[in-house]
């Protein structure tokens, strides 16, 4: 009854806390500049949800922090370009590079300009910077496909806008051909192929209009000038001269195509005209609607905007492939770049596949996001997630696979494991239509039965053995658990004998665990385990064992079957001294130094994906306290609203997705079985629309001591479960949760109250 009598109160309370903390638009919340230094390799500049066009800075430096092409460290500015990647610890894509200048020799071998931040302005869809060398304001803005681009030059009769189409981020292997030619004095078309991360025929076609005619066109074919028009080279630079009045303004607008020239042109036609603001103001309610999918309630400004941000890079990828007419270039194109001979290379010109689709998304950085961001998308953008299955599809199409790590429909092979699987075993099972199940099930069904990546030793041995290929624990590991989701689709589309045989290979992850060391370790073929073991090496022998991780982090990645493991460790109480161990023990790590292994505490790595899941698995021994201290403390510890906001690379979004799973008080330890795993909240209040209904997380009596849920409802009724369903959440209603600062004794302990086992 106490709790009841206060429950009225504390409503009408936070409806006027989110009154004051969060009147007006989402959109201020947001800050892009978040996670552009230390390692989160994000990128500051406009884009929508899941555009096509990434239209950001680019500094122009070649180390691994400038993976997005920029990094807050950098003072310059080498242009402005209209693909990037958001928050990968891989770099590519940097294409149709354009940066206005004054009083510049074109031959120059390098033109870059000054900046400050404290002239430089990001928010969702918008984009602006004082350009020092040249005393120009740039401002950037975007739609799906086009980029708009607002110049404010000073008085100058040697202005131009440069163009270059050589330009290479830092993953680029090199740019193979540029074209430019002139339409008219205010349009310009062409396309850009580079080799990379991308694949060797990498294409982006693209088209520009300019607000104002150009006075003069200066071209460099190969660091040569040119009296041309038109031009196709290896290198090709183009500066279209101005003479400009003084705070004169100057607008392009830039589509962009994999497909063609035509698609590009008609990509002009998503922003009509030059109206610089309405575009702008566009692409602003474009991202107050997809914000407004979750509201969180506090009175923490500095929260706010961590958790806002946090929600917009979830929301940057996969991003858009199609374009404007409704083409893209397909995946059935050359092979892997290691495969190639210049003999190839040459004949492969002409060997490109453009198909016809609508909807088709691209980069897909699954081995991170399967974990967190896909299951996102299916609460708060379901109507999405067919759209990114059937991608999967045509890309299984033109492939023979589903994607591993695509990155503008070509397969990277980046990373491990087959995790399409899980996205599309977690949308069926959730029962998500738009795609068809038994298309998907025999994909999925083929791409567990390839014979590369490791996974014919798996069928082989029960495991990857390390003498057969390298990170042959990850592998091991991460094969059973796509295979136990490949096991449930096969129950419940009726594939009794396929169940049984995937059941069974779910389990191989015990082949690598040492039952007397109590970590997970590489075997050889002969059975042996490696010798010279260290679990606080991602190595053996000189060559990774486990994928940017070592046996502290691995040896947890069993998230189908938590309970097998806690046997496998002996009882619930060693379970749960291991798990405490992980966190206390030293952070040092042997061997050559992993970039990617960053945000430790003890061997808790939070700035890498195979720990995302770890601090939530105490509720499985129901000691929920445990994980409510874990989660507040990662919370706090690892983000924050500063450009340093990421303990690690934000990976398309996954890291910025566990801090809104967080944020609101759960998360999908396993993400494909419809069940999340709760933590302890951050925000007071979280509403969450899940399409015609709304579910809302309310936490009673919250600060930074009351962490600890003493108690709660599901609602109106008691609920003392420490997990909730995906079903649950999709019909609506209210989860209120009463905080205190000691543990209870009593919520989420018992064996009923525990998770489910599968």
């Amino acid at each position: 009854m106490i709790y009841r009598s206060k429950r009225y109160f504390y409503c009408f309370f936070f409806s006027l806390l989110f009154i004051n903390s969060n009147a007006g638009k989402l959109t201020k919340f947001v800050n892009p500049m978040i996670g552009t230094d230390a390692h989160g390799h994000t990128y500051p500049g406009s884009s929508l949800p899941f555009g096509m066009v990434q239209l950001s800075p680019d500094n122009g430096e070649t180390d691994w922090d400038w993976c997005s092409g920029y990094h807050y460290s950098s003072d310059k500015i080498q242009g402005f370009s209209h693909t990037h990647i958001s928050g990968a610890g891989l770099s590519d894509l940097g294409d149709i590079s354009v940066l206005p200048i004054i009083d510049i020799d074109p031959t120059a071998d390098r033109i870059r300009s000054d900046f400050s931040h404290a002239t430089e302005y990001a928010s969702p869809g918008y984009y602006s910077v004082l350009l020092k060398s040249f005393n120009i304001k740039a401002e950037l803005t975007t739609s799906i496909r086009c980029g708009l681009h607002r110049y404010t030059f000073p008085k100058n009769d040697n202005a131009a806008i440069k163009l270059d189409l050589a330009y290479r981020n830092r993953g680029d292997v090199a740019t193979t051909e540029g074209f430019i030619k002139k339409i008219d004095p205010t349009t310009y078309v062409g396309y850009r192929f580079s080799r990379g991360r991308a694949g060797d025929d990498h294409r982006v076609y693209y088209a520009m209009k300019l607000s104002k005619p150009v006075d003069e066109i200066v071209i460099l074919e190969n660091k040569r000038k040119i009296e041309a028009t038109e031009s196709k080279a290896k290198d090709v630079k183009v500066f279209f001269r101005f003479k400009t009045t003084n705070n004169e303004q100057i607008l392009l607008k830039v589509a962009i195509s994999s497909a063609s020239i035509e698609g590009a042109l008609r990509g002009l036609n998503e922003i009509k005209g030059f109206d610089f603001d309405k575009a702008k103001a566009n692409a602003e309610k474009v991202w107050e609607n997809e914000l407004k999918k979750i509201k969180i309630y506090s009175n923490d400004t500095a929260f706010l905007e961590t958790f806002y941000t946090a929600l917009y890079h979830s929301l940057l990828a996969p991003t858009r492939y199609d374009d404007a007419l409704g083409y893209y270039y397909g995946t059935d194109r050359l092979a892997y770049r290691t495969e190639l001979t210049p003999d190839l290379l040459t004949k492969g010109a002409d060997s490109r596949k453009v198909y016809k689709g609508k909807n088709i998304y691209t980069s897909h950085s699954l081995w991170d996001t399967f974990r967190a961001l896909n299951p996102l998308f299916t609460i708060i953008t379901p109507k999405l997630v067919p759209h990114l299955i059937n991608s999967y599809l045509l890309f299984y199409d033109q492939h023979g696979l589903l994607p591993v790590w695509d990155l503008q429909f070509f397969e990277t092979n980046c990373m491990t494991g087959y995790h399409s699987i899980p996205v599309i075993s977690d949308a069926i099972l959730k029962g998500i239509k738009g795609f068809d199940y038994k298309r998907a099930y025999h994909a999925m069904k083929a791409s567990s039965m390839q014979n590369i990546r490791g996974s014919n030793w798996f069928r082989d041995y029960g495991y990857v053995p390390q003498d057969k290929e390298i990170e042959s624990v990850t592998k091991t590991l991460e094969y059973a658990f796509d295979d136990w989701c490949i096991a449930q689709v096969a129950k419940k589309l009726g594939f009794s004998e396929d169940y049984n045989l995937y059941t069974k290979r779910s389990e191989y992850w015990r082949n690598v665990f040492d039952l007397e060391k109590g970590f997970v370790r590489p075997k050889f073929a002969n059975g042996n385990w490696a010798p010279d073991f260290d679990p606080f090496s991602p190595y053996v022998n000189g060559e990774r064992a486990y994928a940017e991780g070592n046996s502290w982090q691995y040896t947890w990645f069993v998230p189908h079957n938590i309970y097998r493991l806690i046997d496998a460790l002996g009882s619930n109480e060693k379970f749960g001294v291991k798990l405490d161990s992980l966190f206390t023990v030293s952070s040092q790590t042997t061997g050559p130094k992993i970039d990617d292994m960053s945000g430790f505490i003890g061997q808790y790595v939070h700035g890498n994906e195979p720990s995302h899941h770890v601090a939530y698995l105490y509720n499985y021994i129901g000691q929920p306290w445990k994980t409510a201290e874990r989660v507040h403390k990662i919370c706090n510890t690892m983000y924050n609203n500063t450009p340093a906001g990421l303990s690690g690379n934000d990976d398309l979004g996954q890291m910025s997705a566990w801090y809104v799973f967080s944020t609101i008080g759960f998360y999908p330890v396993n993400p494909a079985n419809g069940e999340y795993v709760i933590g302890t909240p951050k925000a007071d209040k979280s509403e969450i629309n899940t399409g015609s209904k709304k579910f809302i997380v309310t936490a009673l009596n919250l600060s930074n001591e009351n962490i600890y849920i003493l108690n709660a409802t599901l609602n109106g009724k008691q609920y003392s479960k420490s997990y909730i369903l995906h079903k649950d959440i999709k019909k609506g209603g209210e989860l209120i949760l009463f905080m205190g600062n000691k543990p209870s004794k009593t919520w989420g302990v018992s064996k009923d109250d525990l998770p489910d086992r599968n």
